[in-house]
Order: structure tokens, then sequence, then C-alpha cells
């Protein structure tokens, strides 16, 4: 198997990795928030979480349980994610979800932001 090849994955084990995700891109921007790196505000709704920028912009992450995958939406498109050897990668380069969301999320942001979870 490649370091990209999906890891198959249980509709259980699919639903608490996609959930750990949105609960550590959300308490880091909580975090920013409390300490006044950036003034982001998120709003979750189940699989559904959104962040908003000072200037307006959006990042989205949502959940898709029918394939088992993490999609993103910013300003400079939309990426769609599957788990591949531990870490949810970008299904058409193998790119990591936490690189491709700080980058968009700093290029949004306009100053560097780096997210700490470990997916």
């Amino acid at each position: 198997m490649s370091d990209t090849a999906p890891s198959p994955l249980s509709d259980a084990e699919y639903q608490r990795l996609t959930t750990a995700v949105l609960a550590s891109v959300e308490a880091d921007a909580d975090r920013w928030l409390q300490d006044d790196v950036i003034d982001i505000d998120t709003h979750r709704t189940g699989g559904l979480l959104e962040l908003s920028f000072p200037d307006r912009s959006k990042i989205v992450i949502n959940t898709q349980p029918p394939l088992h995958e993490l999609w993103l939406a910013a300003k400079a498109g939309g990426f769609h994610f599957r788990f591949a050897a531990g870490r949810w990668r970008d299904t058409r380069d193998g790119k990591a979800f936490a690189d491709v969301l700080s980058t968009h999320a700093s290029a949004q942001a306009g100053r560097p932001l780096r997210f700490s979870g470990d997916f």
C-alpha cells in the first residue's frame, strides 16, 4: 500500500476521526481569539465547521460520511481529503489537511496561522 492509499475506515472510526479534527480546529481558533492573535469566529453545526475571518471571508470544513471524506472550502477553492497513512490527505496531491488548512487560513487572515492538530 502506498503512503497516500486510502485507509479503510469503519463508520465509527470515520466519525471519531472527523469529530477530533473539527474539535482541534475549533480549539485552535478559540485559543487565537482568546490570546488576541486574530479575531476569528467559529460556528459549528454537526459535521460542519465555519471559520469567519476579519475580512468577512470564510473557510468551511465539512464531513462527508457517505464518502468517508473531509472537505475544505476556502477562498482559493475546494479540497477533498481521505484518511491515508494516519493523516487526512488531499485526494489530488496528497498534501496533509493541516498544511492545506494552515496555508489557506494564513492567506485569508493576512498573517501566519498554524493549526496544531496531528491530523
